[in-house]
């Protein structure tokens, strides 16, 4: 963990080291080093994009001198084409992606805030992502809400069998995911800084009643017809549920406890 400071301090000391490296072009900040630096705190950690010249890729993505000449890296990981899991010495964690100007108008990203640009580097604008992302809300409460239920009974059906690890994930995941989808639709949400990647982030902020319930509908690996009748309770409160499919469900969750 570090402080605010420090995090914001690693950035800048990374953009001068860039600033000397042959290539770079520019370096963005996401996330919360990006135009949210309001809910920055010490378990926050570095997200952030390396713009460099064309033919400058690979060696940026080959040579990580550029991260060690800020700050010795204890751990890194190559987890895509173009990008990086680290952690530095110190146990600051970060992401990075390297990137060439024109590869941004087709990648999937949050806006972010320019750290560092050399003065040859005049587009400003890459900090706008374009709209290259898949969708995590739902306008259907309807699709969302039966898909949900038939989670439920699909997952207490694979925990009867014995498949308890299949059913924890369809009824604690993926019926809980359908919810959260549409949640915008069935509960005022406050302006807290949303994910257009993870609908889930922050929600104890986002959708304070409807997080009440995660403790009742989250219960655990052993603890899943409970956690279903819980799931089951909260829609057939705000949605008319088909009376068969909730005895059957309610039926099942009692052969399974």
């Amino acid at each position: 963990m570090a402080t605010k400071e420090h995090l914001l301090q690693r950035l800048e000391a990374l953009g001068k080291v860039l600033s000397k490296k042959g290539g770079a072009l520019a370096l963005m900040g996401l996330g919360s080093v990006g135009i949210e630096t309001e809910r920055l705190d010490e378990y926050s950690d570095l997200d952030f994009f390396v713009i460099v010249t064309p033919g400058y890729k690979q060696r940026y993505i080959e040579q990580l001198d550029w991260l060690e000449d800020t700050h010795p890296l204890a751990y890194y990981f190559m987890n895509s084409r173009v990008g990086y899991k680290i952690m530095f010495e110190d146990g600051i964690y970060g992401e990075f992606a390297i990137f060439e100007e024109t590869e941004l108008e087709q990648a999937a990203y949050s806006e972010g805030r320019i750290i560092w640009k050399d003065p040859s580097f005049g587009n400003d604008n890459i900090v706008n992502p374009s709209d290259h992302f898949q969708k995590i809300k739902q306008e259907s409460i309807d699709f969302a809400i039966n898909e949900a239920l038939t989670n439920l009974y699909v997952g207490l059906g694979r925990y009867a069998r014995g498949e308890k690890l299949s059913g924890t994930k369809f009824i604690q995941s993926y019926a809980v995911d359908g919810l959260i989808s549409v949640m915008h639709l069935l509960e005022q949400e406050v302006d807290y800084y949303p994910d257009r990647f993870g609908n889930e982030r922050r929600i104890e902020k986002r959708y304070p009643n409807f997080a009440n319930n995660l403790g009742n509908m989250i219960q655990g690996y052993d603890k899943v017809p409970e956690s279903a009748i819980h799931i089951l309770n909260y829609i057939e409160d705000i949605f008319p549920v088909n009376a068969r499919l909730s005895s059957e469900i309610r039926k099942l969750a009692e052969v399974c406890r």
